[in-house]
């Protein structure tokens, strides 16, 4: 599968110390795993020429406290707090200059960020989707672009999960409704 450097991005999914670190209030073994996979699609993206995303799962202070039925709190618990540590992405997969950096409040990154309006304002239209956890933000990120008309490619082998039938959910329903599933090894740049 080829892709044009300067027309995709590589969308890194909350590799954060929140879900990836031992000590996170949200750890998954899987998600720490996924950092060397991910990795190695930012690595690749990056030779080509292509643009690195990373979007960070932020929860301002209350942020739950007047919806009407929307929390996530009441289903995960308090997690990537604003202003915490846990909001950074894990040391391993360092932000670059010319990285972007999307601060998002949901599972969706295109929910009430400017992601759209950068991936159009480039001219990226293909998207190399990574990160965790597989069957939420990864799920709705990747839903959300197709809606959009991005082209959404989830990278099977570079995303966390907290089981593996939560993977394998997320990647199927991902091909069949909405957008592609590849392994690291099959995306090739022209």
């Amino acid at each position: 599968m080829q892709f044009d450097p300067d027309a995709t991005a590589a969308v890194v999914i909350d590799m954060q110390n929140g879900f990836c670190h031992p000590d996170g209030s949200l750890y998954a073994p899987d998600s720490e795993a996924a950092i060397d996979p991910v990795r190695a699609v930012i690595k690749l993206a990056r030779e080509a020429g292509a643009q690195v995303i990373y979007t960070r799962d932020v929860h301002p202070e209350g942020q739950f406290e007047d919806t009407h039925y929307y929390d996530e709190f009441e289903r995960w618990g308090e997690h990537v707090l604003e202003g915490t540590w846990e909001t950074e992405i894990v040391d391993e997969l360092p932000v670059e200059a010319d990285d972007h950096v999307v601060t998002k409040h949901t599972y969706d990154a295109f929910y009430r960020t400017g992601l759209e309006g950068f991936l159009d304002t480039h001219g990226i239209r293909d998207l190399l989707i990574c990160g965790t956890l597989a069957n939420v933000c990864v799920l709705h990120t990747a839903g959300s672009a197709g809606l959009r008309d991005f082209r959404p490619v989830v990278i099977e082998d570079s995303v966390g999960s907290i089981e593996d039938h939560h993977r394998e959910y997320a990647l199927e329903h991902a091909d069949w409704l909405f957008g592609e599933v590849r392994s690291i090894e099959s995306i090739e740049f022209v």
